[in-house]
């Protein structure tokens, strides 16, 4: 009897002490649990950091040339608006004419003549055909311009990490749109193909191209010869791409294997950050997509954006 008894208690305090041995396994596991889950945090915290600091260097490439995009309109439409001044101080002298003539402090005679007169300073005829030329000129110069900025704000917005069902073709049209005038000297042709929709991010898809077009587009100004590139985008057994390919002065071997590390770069001193193609890598390895670099020193570049078409994530939202 005594036996069992010491069989009973050894086996009770055995069990006890592995009770106790899981409950602090598990406590610990909680704490590492929560830890991970903090550093996870902190981690896309600062990913969504780092990726809005490389917009914003972007951001400054996208300004010289916008500048410029603004002023055209913006000269024109302060022209038509001192244009426009000057039709309104003739109008007013016009009605103070007919106002003294309706009063009857000016005969008939004496007020066509200072018609005739006003009508050798400008036509009125004229001014009437042209008012509303010089008005629907300056609507459509100040909401060019308008639409300019609602861009550059869209852009340079943070977007957070919000996902949706998306055509990508869209977030590539946004970029080319957004790089018109940096881009109008190449000869930039596009070929969109119908693709899937796909779970993505577009306004990060979107910084994606913007950031391939300008690295395009600096690798062919260092090129003689004239700039040629060209944006597709296609579906292939069940991948999206999104491909830009250029003509310019291309990338060595060495220079590809470390394209992607940060602050490499290959341009002048102030003219990079060496962060763009590391963003890039990030939102497209966020997306669960690779990069695809063909390049050929002194042929050019072709880079491949590469995303699995994530239709099951539909199933699982509904």
């Amino acid at each position: 009897m005594n036996d069992f008894k010491q069989a009973y208690l050894l086996e009770k305090a055995a069990r006890e002490e592995a009770e106790q041995l899981l409950a602090d396994k598990s406590r610990i596991l909680v704490a590492l649990n929560s830890e991970l889950e903090q550093k996870i945090a902190d981690l896309e915290r600062h990913q969504a950091m780092f990726i809005q600091a490389e917009k914003m260097a972007t951001l400054g490439t996208l300004c010289a040339g916008v500048a410029h995009e603004i002023n055209n309109p913006l000269a024109y439409s302060i022209s038509n608006v001192d244009t426009l001044k000057e039709y309104c101080n003739y109008f007013s002298a016009l009605l103070a004419k007919c106002d003294e003539f309706a009063c009857s402090e000016m005969d008939k005679a004496a007020f066509c003549q200072q018609l005739t007169d006003l009508n050798k300073v400008h036509s009125v005829r004229y001014l009437a055909d042209d008012l509303p030329d010089l008005i629907n000129d300056t609507a459509q110069g100040l909401q060019r311009i308008s639409k300019i900025v609602a861009n550059l704000l869209d852009f340079s917005r943070p977007k957070g990490h919000n996902k949706q069902f998306a055509d990508m073709t869209d977030a590539v049209k946004s970029a080319v749109k957004l790089l018109a005038n940096q881009l109008k000297e190449c000869d930039l042709q596009t070929d969109y193909h119908t693709i899937s929709e796909s779970w993505c991010n577009l306004a990060a898809i979107s910084q994606v191209i913007v950031n391939v077009l300008i690295n395009a587009k600096q690798a062919c100004d260092a090129s003689s010869s004239k700039a040629q590139i060209t944006v597709s985008v296609y579906e292939l057994q069940h991948h999206i791409y999104i491909d830009v390919e250029d003509n310019g002065v291309g990338m060595s071997a060495e220079t590809i294997a470390k394209i992607y590390d940060p602050f490499y770069t290959t341009k002048p001193v102030g003219e990079g950050t060496g962060m763009g193609m590391t963003m890039v890598y990030a939102i497209v390895h966020d997306h669960q997509g690779t990069i695809e670099i063909q390049s050929t020193e002194g042929t050019g570049t072709r880079i491949s954006c590469v995303f699995p078409v994530q239709s099951h994530v539909r199933d699982e939202v509904n």
